[in-house]
């Protein structure tokens, strides 16, 4: 019986050396083997889109990954690759009033990621997200871009985010 009681402890004890799972806050679940992410220039094909919009959003996914994870950043050929393209840039007027004037408008931002994991296949995906946000139709659209288009980018990063390292 001592004899099994060794071999059962022993047999525990490998079990649980093997098994390493990576805890974060920010929720991501990373495989040790992964140490680099590359994440290509979105080409912007959305008509009225903000000329710098592009660059803005690329480096913004470029700074989620740099802040929330530990890989290291290259320009090509990363354990984990984005690319995509911003597909829609679209105001909108919304919450009409008596009058038949908008009393707020929509910034609505579409990008089209494709996600590739060299180290797990059945990660990859190739999604569209899309997110918005609202300003009074009072303002004109240069004074609160920037502000909106941070918004926007936040929101749609920390989705991307989610959906390829995640785990939830």
């Amino acid at each position: 019986m001592n004899t099994f009681l060794k071999i059962l402890t022993l047999f525990i004890a490998i079990s649980l050396s093997s098994c390493k799972v990576n805890y974060s806050f920010t929720g991501a679940s990373i495989p040790e083997d992964v140490k680099t992410i590359s994440i290509k220039q979105f080409v912007n094909i959305a008509p009225l889109a903000n000329v710098n919009y592009s660059q803005t959003f690329s480096e913004a996914l470029k700074d989620i990954f740099i802040s929330q994870t530990n890989l290291n950043l290259t320009k090509a050929n990363g354990d984990l690759q984005f690319e995509g393209t911003i597909t829609n840039y679209q105001i909108s007027s919304i919450a009409i009033q008596g009058n038949e004037t908008a009393a707020k408008n929509r910034l609505t931002i579409t990008v089209n990621v494709k996600f590739t994991n060299l180290k797990d296949k059945k990660q990859n995906f190739e999604s569209t997200f899309t997110r918005f946000a609202d300003f009074e139709s009072s303002s004109n659209l240069a004074s609160v871009e920037n502000e909106l288009i941070k918004e926007i980018n936040d929101q749609l990063t920390q989705d991307i985010f989610n959906k390829s390292v995640g785990n939830w």
